[in-house]
């Protein structure tokens, strides 16, 4: 994380500020770029002495001066060049240090904030930003101003010569914007599809086992088959359009330096000019063209660099950077929601309708009702994990939104339904991959009762899992996702379905490490279907389609179900007529808690 925070100026873009940073260096860029055109003039200015000075006077002496300045200018002119590419490869790095972190950190905001549409698309936008400030396509755009540079000198030679290569250049500019026209609609159409060809790709792999075991393949092959093949179509009609424009545009270059060698010869007849400045005044010619023909030569990279431009831009200014907020005491776990409403991302309907809630520090809470009760969504607004449409969430009296992530990350624990672990080792993936320290480490382990299975694999806490633990067995992961929430002995941990894949042995070792969790007064939250895990809780929520049905005690809770699933079995006389209530069943048909 960098140190030095930009500052956003109002009504400029963050990405264009960033940009404007290396402002000096595309200075030095312009400036080289002047020179570097002033010695492009001196092959045609070589040819026009050879011609009219020293096949005229036979001197050898004039012959040999002028060939060592000519390879004095090349030297310096290629020298030029080389800094000028070296600096915008610097400017390129730069940017990318730049924005990098920004760009990684707004990833994982639209993660949140819109599952299943983030993807690392954007840092291959930023590469590409980058490869083309680094390319010679944005020399074109660098060396075209100095195009009058090139046109007073033929001036200088004939007006007709000046006339021609401003007619030249105007068929040419003609042609780069008919370029544009043609291609830009299809690019970008052909970026969509290829970004949404391969975002849904990637969710796919990451469920390859159900789709290998239902046969959901290629079922799946044809979406992405459409996906893929309209990028293939879109991109090559672009491709066709800009390959026909760039052909016509070198064809034309190349006749208008023939046709100039024609007037030259003309005007040299009606002795207008020497022989030798119609040789150098098609050599000048074809360099002031030869920008424009670049650039609609390189306009696909363009495009597809300014795509990915707007594209940031509007990642960047979706998810503003965060200020820095001011460092809080370390929690000490007191929660309190105040009339939280949660709308979830990509829906219309809130799953939390108005949840007031207050647990004290060291309550350990169990959260239980029927699916689509709202208890995973009120897990993540406890994290602050999604936004409120109303509400607040207070830790510590302080709203959730005023901790600074990374400082309150270090005090939570959070194990969620669909356990994530990293490529690396099981140590590593237990520490959250900061430093390992290895008492902490084994401290985790052992509370959360995986300790003696970690030791039992191959290479122990160093064993390999692979991406997503793969490796391991969905128990495993489990267990070992436990112990990650519980490293560095947190004051707050959200557990969400935490034994849905344990057998009994794991089950009664996350008992355990709940009872030992109580003892350190360490508020734990608790959703769960089981009925048998409730014991060790001493308060007890109950959800039903995104309200608090109840909160209290464990015992009185329970007391209170038992209750009223009584009442609702007793029998009661009903006329033969009217339909019997349907009973709301709170419990799986295994018996167990929904």
């Amino acid at each position: 994380m960098r140190s030095n925070r930009m500052k956003t100026k109002p009504n400029v873009s963050e990405l264009k500020q960033t940009i404007m940073r290396a402002k000096k260096s595309f200075i030095f860029v312009g400036l080289f770029s002047f020179f570097i055109n002033l010695l492009q003039l001196t092959s045609p200015l070589y040819m026009l002495q050879l011609y009219d000075r020293v096949m005229v006077s036979r001197s050898e002496s004039t012959l040999w001066l002028l060939t060592l300045l000519v390879i004095v200018l090349f030297a310096t002119m290629a020298l030029l060049e080389m800094v000028r590419s070296r600096v915008l490869v610097r400017v390129g790095n730069k940017i990318d240090n730049l924005l990098s972190d920004r760009i990684f950190e707004s990833i994982f905001k639209l993660a949140n904030k819109m599952p299943g549409k983030a993807s690392s698309m954007p840092l291959n936008d930023l590469t590409q930003i980058r490869q083309f400030m680094t390319g010679n396509g944005l020399f074109a755009f660098f060396d075209t101003p100095w195009m009058p540079i090139y046109i007073f000198v033929l001036f200088l030679f004939h007006p007709y010569f000046g006339y021609f290569a401003i007619f030249s250049g105007i068929v040419l500019g003609i042609f780069a914007v008919l370029n544009e026209n043609t291609t830009k609609e299809k690019l970008a159409e052909a970026n969509k599809l290829n970004r949404d060809s391969t975002v849904f790709v990637d969710s796919s792999l990451r469920n390859a086992e159900v789709i290998h075991a239902m046969g959901m393949q290629n079922n799946l092959k044809k979406i992405w088959q459409k996906k893929y093949f309209g990028f293939l179509n879109a991109q090559m009609i672009a491709s066709d359009n800009a390959g026909f424009w760039a052909n016509i545009s070198k064809s034309c270059r190349v006749l208008f330096q023939s046709l100039i060698l024609g007037l030259g010869g003309y005007l040299a007849i009606k002795a207008e000019l020497s022989p030798g400045m119609m040789i150098a005044g098609s050599i000048i010619m074809g360099r002031a063209l030869a920008p424009l023909d670049l650039m609609i030569a390189s306009w696909k990279g363009f495009s597809n660099a300014r795509s990915s431009y707007e594209r940031l831009n509007g990642l960047l200014a979706e998810f503003p950077e965060d200020e820095k907020p001011m460092e809080l005491p370390a929690p000490k776990g007191e929660l309190l929601l105040e009339s939280v409403v949660v709308v979830p991302p990509n829906a219309k309907q809130p799953s939390l309708k108005g949840i007031s809630l207050h647990i004290n520090k060291g309550d350990v809470v169990g959260v239980i009702g029927p699916s689509a009760a709202g208890k995973s969504s009120l897990a993540r607004a406890m994290l602050g994990l999604w936004p409120l449409a109303s509400g607040k969430v207070r830790l510590d009296v302080a709203d959730i939104s005023q901790w600074d992530k990374e400082k309150l990350g270090q005090h939570i624990g959070y194990l969620p339904q669909d356990i994530e672990l990293f490529e690396g080792t099981i140590s590593e993936n237990i520490c959250r991959f900061a430093e390992v320290d290895p008492i902490k480490v084994v401290e985790a382990a052992q509370i959360s009762g995986v300790h003696e299975m970690i030791l039992r694999l191959p290479e122990g806490y160093d064993t390999l899992i692979g991406q997503g633990g793969a490796t391991l067995s969905g128990g495993q992961r489990q267990r070992i996702g436990l112990a990650r929430a519980l490293y560095g002995n947190p004051v707050l941990i959200v557990l969400d379905e935490p034994n849905s894949n344990l057998d009994d042995v794991g089950e009664a070792a996350l008992v355990e490490a709940i009872k030992i969790l109580k003892t350190k007064e360490i508020t734990v939250i608790l959703i769960t279907h089981r009925p048998a895990i409730l014991q060790v809780t001493n308060k007890l929520a109950l959800m039903q389609q995104g309200l608090l049905q109840m909160y209290g005690n464990t015992a009185e809770v329970l007391q209170k179900l038992q209750q009223q699933a009584n009442s609702q079995s007793a029998p009661k006389p009903q006329p033969s007529n009217v339909p019997q209530p349907q009973v709301v069943s709170l419990s799986k048909p295994s018996g167990e808690l929904s």
